[in-house]
């Protein structure tokens, strides 16, 4: 799957984010990058499907699993037009973007990690997962202090200052409820990620995170 001539590649499109050079060297994304991504992503739908049946591996060019390579630069000073890490998402079926409940492998020269969970959900979706909390506080311990999921997965994204409208700032929980990603990471390295075994160990990290994942599922109200 990937090698360290994915991670050669990466680096030289840091180095030539340009559309002459990507153009020039699409051979060697579709080699290095997209083909073992989707190879990647095929044989991890066997092992979803028993993890998390409702999340789809789907190894398609385009709106699939695999991230776009292109980067939107309308609102972002970088206007370098391509992505240089390989992002690959497997989303509830009922999710459309980035935004939806999923689990995530990122790879890049500069960091490799796992992550699961919501990714800047939108305001509906954030209030759903806040109020379920608040109704349900055992619950979400349960799933957030979890065994072995806290032994894999660190909960990480932006949170509030200030706790959100129409909660109690002095809510034992306030501290999740003041978040605004609902995700959590875990480490992968280099090796990890260029190995045999990268299916097998993105399986077990999965599994550890399903507590997080149910009680998502359960908040958003779509089934796991």
């Amino acid at each position: 799957m990937f090698t360290k001539n994915t991670f050669q590649f990466l680096d030289e499109l840091a180095a030539n984010n340009t559309r002459t050079w990507f153009e020039a060297n699409k051979k060697n994304y579709e080699l290095l990058v997209r083909e073992p991504a989707l190879d990647f992503i095929e044989a991890m739908a066997p092992v979803l499907e028993k993890i998390a049946p409702a999340f789809r591996a789907e190894p398609r060019k385009v709106g699939g699993s695999l991230m776009r390579v292109y980067r939107d630069t309308r609102f972002s000073r970088d206007k370098t037009p391509y992505k240089t890490n390989i992002g690959i998402q497997f989303r509830h079926e009922l999710g459309k973007d980035a935004h939806a409940p999923g689990f995530y492998v990122h790879i890049a020269t500069d960091e490799c990690f796992f992550a699961v969970g919501c990714w800047h959900p939108e305001a509906d979706a954030l209030g759903r997962i806040r109020n379920l909390i608040v109704e349900k506080p055992k619950k979400w311990l349960a799933a957030r202090d979890d065994k072995n999921f806290a032994a894999q997965w660190n909960l990480s994204g932006d949170s509030l200052t200030r706790p959100p409208r129409g909660y109690d700032g002095s809510h034992p929980l306030i501290e999740d409820i003041k978040r605004k990603d609902f995700i959590a990471l875990a480490q992968l390295t280099v090796a990890e990620a260029t190995g045999k075994n990268l299916v097998k160990l993105s399986g077990s990290h999965f599994a550890t995170a399903v507590p997080l994942i149910k009680f998502l599922c359960e908040a958003l109200e779509v089934k796991f």
